[in-house]
């Protein structure tokens, strides 16, 4: 990703559901302009669901997502259904396409409840307007129990009503939050900041992993100074700057050592735990960090991240997480992984949950994992927290930010 593009996670999720050819693909495709979906008449020919992110006026930077039939049959079937469904977790507007010459069905209608339930603002497309007999779209709305201004009749085929349907989209779709920030609420201008960055083989060749990218560029928003090292290049950095640092920011994997390279004066974080904050979760993460304590033998954890990589030998989390987690409980603890978009429905079996920062998911997705584990009653924390935990420092970690500090 390019510094100047917008990360997938900061872009307005659209995803376009609905039964096998009731033409999600087509409609997505036409409010697009673009192919990006493969079209074809024989039912089923989305198997997987496809991101494409673009620019969709007028909303701006979108990440657009067609989904594999809800009414999809057979084993494989269940799973293409399974992968739809959890869509839906990162779905900030859905659009329910329905086929105008069949009308609305039970998996419709249940799909809509779904919907609802989740909270995410919706339209729904009756496609096929071409062809429809009259009063179809009544009766849909009446079978759905919708509003005539949540429905609009569109052609794939000619484009009709594409042009209203995505007026429509706009108009749900979260376009305006109030105003966040990673850290630029915490420095001032012309204030240095330290970032510690270690370069490693499970480093992005060639450039600097998200979080980081984004952390500079929120620096630069405060007309502040970064100043980027190796985790072995800070101490004499710090020396040598002859001005004093506001705040070292550091990866997580080496915390420990750059809490003893930082002056005690200094302000001290991770970007795990700036991340947590910006997507609203540290104080939920904090309090779940302290379920470590209650560990048995034989406990199941579970470590979660947001996206897939190459494992390297010495693996964040699958391979430290776990063994640093053994070494502090002085236990044997049974490790569970998940990652990309796997993230467990049933909860249950897990003692506790350590998940990555996140920064690949979008925020509806981490509050709706956040919620499960709430839901169900398991702990859960991140990456950054749970080292500065059992390293000892988290307290110094979470000091620039008081209404989390005074938890512990």
């Amino acid at each position: 990703m390019g510094m100047n593009q917008t990360p997938m996670a900061e872009r307005v999720h659209i995803g376009f559901f609905g039964k096998r050819n009731a033409g999600k693909s087509s409609v997505m495709n036409a409010v697009t302009g673009q192919d990006i979906a493969v079209v074809s008449e024989v039912r089923g020919t989305t198997t997987d669901p496809v991101y494409k992110s673009m620019e969709l006026l007028p909303l701006g930077p979108v990440v657009m997502m067609d989904t594999p039939g809800i009414d999809d049959e057979g084993g494989l079937g269940e799973l293409r259904v399974k992968k739809s469904y959890q869509v839906l977790n990162k779905t900030d507007t859905a659009v329910l396409v329905i086929d105008g010459m069949a009308g609305a069905s039970e998996e419709d209608r249940l799909l809509l409840e779904r919907i609802r339930k989740k909270n995410i603002p919706y339209i729904i497309a009756v496609n096929k307007k071409d062809k429809i007999p009259d009063g179809a779209e009544r009766q849909i709305r009446e079978f759905l129990g919708t509003e005539e201004d949540e429905t609009i009749c569109v052609s794939a085929l000619d484009g009709d009503g594409i042009r209203e349907l995505k007026e429509g989209i706009a108009r749900i779709a979260r376009t305006e939050e109030p105003e966040k920030y990673i850290v630029r609420d915490l420095i001032s201008p012309s204030d240095f900041i330290v970032l510690v960055i270690p370069i490693d083989k499970a480093a992005p060749k060639g450039r600097l992993i998200l979080p980081q990218q984004q952390t500079i560029r929120d620096i630069l928003e405060a007309d502040a100074v970064s100043v980027v090292v190796k985790e072995y290049e800070l101490k004499r950095t710090v020396e040598r700057l002859g001005k004093k640092p506001k705040l070292v920011i550091t990866d997580s994997q080496v915390f420990a050592k750059v809490a003893a390279d930082t002056p005690q004066d200094i302000l001290l974080t991770s970007f795990s735990i700036l991340f947590a904050r910006y997507k609203g979760n540290l104080e939920s993460l904090v309090r779940g960090v302290t379920a470590l304590d209650t560990l048995q033998d034989q406990d199941t954890v579970l470590i979660s991240e947001g996206c897939t990589h190459h494992r390297q030998c010495d693996d964040i989390g699958t391979v430290k997480i776990p063994r640093w987690i053994r070494e502090y409980t002085g236990k044997e603890i049974r490790i569970e992984t998940t990652s990309g978009t796997q993230f467990p429905d049933e909860l249950g079996k897990y003692k506790m949950i350590i998940h990555c920062g996140g920064c690949m998911l979008n925020e509806r997705e981490m509050k709706y994992r956040m919620s499960c584990a709430q839901d169900q009653g398991i702990p859960m924390t991140n990456y950054g927290v749970l080292i500065a935990y059992i390293k000892g420092i988290l307290k110094r970690s979470v000091e620039i930010f008081p209404e989390v500090s005074r938890l512990l």
